[in-house]
């Protein structure tokens, strides 16, 4: 996607049939089972469904010309001699111009492969960049558990607490410092997931600069260069 063109519900005339533009874009949710570099576009374009405008068949169509060129690329699994499992999560702050919420992404990697990610807009809007990022953090935190029970469930058991990577001082401080937590009510819920978490030894939550953070792909357009080096981190190659 472009990133000097931000998409809003408002820009554009409506498409007199949306057939079309429903009907590619469910077929490119399929197609990010194994294109995890699609997932961000995907899930901005979903978000206009309901009343798609000629704005989004052209982000659309670009997406489209975009897999065209790149029909010979996928998710590469490899074997790897560690088995640990690391997940790297971000959040554009009010990236969403139509509504100011944030959109969250996380990517989960066993080893050296990448084997689970998402690319969501939060159900509210964050009064701060902190919020946005630590609920970011929780939806990974609950991501983990489930990976653990179902890495148990096939016989391989994850000994080591899992590193939950962040760009965001305040939230990876929220994560082991109670005194924020009077000035962090409205993400209590939040705050009190993933506290228990890291009480437990399952998880910790550690800063990662910006430039190192891989879930950065899923939360916002990116330029070029910085897209390709990202998707290559995802292992599509």
């Amino acid at each position: 996607m472009s990133p000097t063109h931000q998409l809003d519900q408002f820009t554009g005339d409506p498409l007199p049939d949306p057939y079309l533009y429903r009907r590619c874009i469910g077929a490119l949710q399929y197609a990010c089972l194994t294109r995890p570099d699609l997932a961000y576009a995907v899930n901005k374009l979903s978000q206009y469904m309901s009343a798609p405008t000629d704005i989004h068949w052209q982000a659309c169509k670009r997406v489209l010309r975009y897999v065209k060129d790149t029909l010979n690329q996928g998710l590469l699994l490899v074997p790897s001699s560690t088995t640990s499992l690391q997940v790297f999560t971000d959040a554009d702050w009010a990236g969403d111009q139509s509504d100011r919420r944030s959109t969250n992404g996380f990517a989960a990697y066993l080893g050296k492969n990448l084997i689970s990610w998402t690319s969501k807009k939060q159900h509210t809007v964050a009064r701060s960049s902190t919020e946005a990022e630590y609920r970011s953090v929780a939806n990974a935190a609950a991501e983990i558990i489930w990976l653990q029970s179902l890495l148990r469930e096939i016989g391989h058991t994850v000994r080591q607490p899992v590193v939950i990577w962040c760009d965001n001082l305040g939230a990876a401080f929220l994560s082991l410092n109670p005194v924020f937590k009077a000035r962090t009510k409205h993400i209590e819920c939040d705050y009190h997931f993933v506290r228990e978490q890291c009480s437990q030894g399952k998880l910790t939550v550690q800063y990662i600069s910006t430039t190192d953070q891989i879930a950065d792909i899923f939360t916002k357009p990116l330029p070029t260069a910085r897209f390709s080096s990202l998707k290559a981190k995802l292992q599509v190659l």
